[in-house]
């Protein structure tokens, strides 16, 4: 199956080859064929052609040539000059060319984040010294909606926090310890076989020794996604009748829960696909709205909500910004039957 970055770039080629002149009825067909397979296909097309349509600037480069031609090297130099130009391409007369307002300048944020920085590194000085001392450490960590935090821990270790997450860490000499309290953390742990590290939540302990897996804690249940090295997933001592243990390689994607676990083993790249959010975006393929609506609602203050079963029922595919929730449900009503009614503090869709 086609990933999103696959899919971009087929809507990308059908964008360039009907944006070059040569489009024919047969091509329409073609490219609506295609719009009509998938549900991402068509989510991609509306992304990129809304893209170009608002990227009236950068046609600006070509102004005065026939549709198509791209200026050759040092045009505009030569017109700028005064140079004049061959009768074939004259001078194109931009009088009435017209761009929109700069936004005004943001004040410089420098100073707050050269202070963020510096209590940063206080905080890791100090938690280092604690641990050369005495070979312990405890620290509690937490991320804001909307925020992706990176912390170092004492022993080597690195934690990734998604929105909304709060992780408490506990080390010694002889084992690390994290504990998730809420929300979903990329740990990428220090090899030392001598000392595991291990993360509770939800009544299971996901351990793990030189490996980089993530963490997710919802309600009832725990889901664990392993991109490198192996994770083995137990039972909490003392959680109740113990249940067999799942050793999990890199590509597992286990959800854990009441009824047990659940395993599904992936290709490396397709499991990575769950933490895409480190870089801004979340990943649907053929995924219930109100799933992605939920999605969303954790990355961002201002909610989305689904007024209709008709709606949450709905099921979209594509690759999308969490920071961009107005851009997401533009997409949605322009390519399936959803109106949006928009509050400072909430988006809710209906159907049309």
């Amino acid at each position: 199956m086609d990933d999103s970055r696959t899919i971009e770039r087929t809507a990308a080629q059908w964008l360039a080859r009907r944006e070059s002149g040569a489009w024919s009825a047969r091509d329409q067909q073609a490219l609506e064929a295609w719009l009509e397979q998938r549900t991402e296909h068509r989510v991609a097309w509306l992304r990129l052609h809304a893209a170009w349509e608002q990227a009236g600037r950068l046609r600006a480069l070509a102004a005065g040539l026939p549709p198509g031609q791209v200026p050759e090297r040092g045009r505009w130099a030569a017109w700028a000059a005064g140079d004049g130009a061959p009768a074939a391409s004259p001078v194109p007369d931009l009088r009435a060319l017209r761009f929109a307002p700069r936004p005004p300048p943001r004040p410089a944020r420098w100073p707050r984040r050269l202070a963020a920085c510096l209590a940063l590194a206080m905080a890791a000085g100090a938690g280092w010294g604690a641990w050369q001392l005495s070979g312990r450490q405890q620290a509690h960590y937490a991320s804001a909606v909307g925020q992706v935090r990176e912390v170092a821990l004492a022993d080597g270790s690195r934690a990734t926090l998604s929105s909304g997450t709060r992780l408490a860490v506990y080390l010694d000499r002889g084992q690390g310890r994290g504990v998730l309290e809420q929300g979903e953390a990329l740990f990428e742990v220090a090899r030392d076989p001598a000392r595991p590290f291990a993360v509770e939540a939800g009544g299971y302990r996901a351990v793990a020794v030189g490996t980089r897996y993530a963490v997710r804690r919802e309600a009832g249940a725990l889901r664990v996604v392993v991109t490198e090295g192996r994770v083995r997933l137990e039972d909490l001592p003392g959680a109740g009748a113990p249940r067999p243990v799942s050793l999990l390689p890199a590509g597992s994607v286990a959800t854990a829960g009441g009824d047990g676990v659940l395993v599904r083993n992936l290709p490396v790249e397709e499991a990575q696909r769950y933490l895409e959010w480190r870089d801004g975006f979340l990943v649907f393929d053929d995924t219930p709205l109100e799933q992605a609506a939920a999605e969303f609602n954790r990355f961002n203050l201002r909610r989305l909500e689904l007024a209709d079963p008709a709606v949450a029922a709905l099921r979209v595919g594509g690759h999308f910004r969490w920071s961009n929730l107005d851009a997401f449900v533009g997409l949605l009503e322009q390519g399936f039957p959803v109106r949006a009614e928009r509050h400072p503090d909430r988006i809710v869709l209906y159907a049309r």
